[in-house]
């Protein structure tokens, strides 16, 4: 089953206009800088947009369809969409306390759902949120991170068939965004509904994107599997700091002695801090370019522990004229590194070269 999205819709800095088609599954995170449009294709989605003009479709369900293929034309309101939305402020009545906030949410089941199967839904986003100690409080007694997750359970109970969060962890400090993202990838792994997740933030796309579309300024600038997308190096979320690989690996062997984990994927492994790893757990492991060297020759005598032999994929110039970025191809995986302009040089690199990537750091998102 596939979500196709066509929205056109006039905004006062550019107009916001996307076509895609995406794979109802997992999380697909809507990734761009503040004010390119992300919230506004949620909404759109949502139905509460007037202005849209387009097509929402999930599946074979047809949401919205303004007649542009000679249609008679279908717009659902919001409260007949089959979808919950989450927003960056939880939003919970204070006058109820959290059971009577997911009582709420409930209520907007359809009513030939509302029965011993519907009540036990309740009960499995209670589990899966991990609310039960709270049900009994108001929403000025829980942290902003507990709010999050009451909110998230409320919007499942609704039973949708799409879960809209729009940046459910932007008003969170740091600790309690790191409460809430464990539940979030819970979420993923335990559920099977689709979800569309707006954000800014670099780290929450490496722990819980599966499929990532990057927008800029009302466009769509790419859009697939979140590590390939990652790595194409001509991309606005590659650009600074933040630009890295996201590798999906096995633990391979656990090193007592110096508390580190090997982590296998498809082109090498990589030594990593063992942080109560278990053997064949499947993580996610994020290399920045900034962290990645290249050599001509497999490295000795270097306090480096993690050498890949790699294959030159793309050299492309960055902003400033001093540095380069690669894109190295390990296998069936795709890596990053930052060098400087002389180094590419001074080792002629070029475009099918052999080389090897010296992983400096590496980090564990899951």
């Amino acid at each position: 089953m596939n979500i196709h999205l066509k929205i056109d819709i006039a905004r006062a800095d550019f107009d916001v206009s996307v076509d895609v088609q995406l794979t109802a599954h997992g999380i697909t995170v809507i990734y761009g800088p503040s004010g390119c449009g992300k919230t506004t294709l949620l909404r759109c989605v949502a139905g509460l947009e007037p202005s849209a003009r387009g097509v929402v479709q999930l599946g074979h369900e047809v949401w919205q369809d303004d007649g542009l293929h000679g249609g008679k034309g279908v717009r659902l309101p919001t409260h007949q969409r089959a979808l919950g939305y989450v927003f960056q402020e939880a939003s919970l009545f204070d006058h109820l306390d959290v059971a009577g906030n997911l009582a709420y949410g409930h209520q907007r089941a359809e009513k030939q759902s509302r029965n011993a199967m519907s009540q036990a839904v309740v009960q499995q986003a209670i589990e899966l949120l991990g609310i039960g100690h709270l049900l009994k409080r108001r929403s000025h007694e829980l942290s902003g991170g507990e709010r999050q997750r009451v909110a998230i359970a409320r919007a499942l109970v609704t039973q949708p068939r799409l879960l809209l969060l729009d940046e459910p962890l932007a008003a969170l400090d740091h600790a309690r965004r790191q409460e809430v993202l464990p539940w979030l990838e819970k979420l993923r792994d335990d559920l099977n509904i689709p979800m569309l997740y707006v954000t800014h933030a670099v780290d929450e796309v490496a722990r819980l994107a599966d499929t990532l579309v990057v927008m800029n300024e009302g466009r769509v600038q790419a859009n697939g599997p979140v590590a390939e997308v990652l790595t194409q190096a001509n991309l606005p979320v590659v650009v600074g700091e933040d630009a890295g690989a996201l590798l999906t690996g096995i633990v391979l062997n656990i090193d007592t002695q110096w508390h580190l984990a090997q982590v296998g994927f498809a082109g090498g492994a990589l030594w990593v801090r063992d942080s109560g790893l278990e053997l064949g757990q499947t993580v996610r492991l994020r290399v920045l370019a900034r962290d990645v060297s290249v050599t001509l020759h497999e490295a000795t005598h270097t306090s480096i522990q993690n050498h890949v032999s790699c294959v030159v994929d793309a050299i492309t110039p960055e902003a400033h004229p001093s540095q380069m970025l690669l894109r190295l191809r390990c296998g069936d995986t795709v890596l990053l590194a930052r060098v400087t302009a002389r180094g590419v040089h001074e080792l002629g690199l070029q475009v099918g070269m052999p080389a090897w990537a010296q992983v400096k750091s590496v980090a564990l998102v899951k």
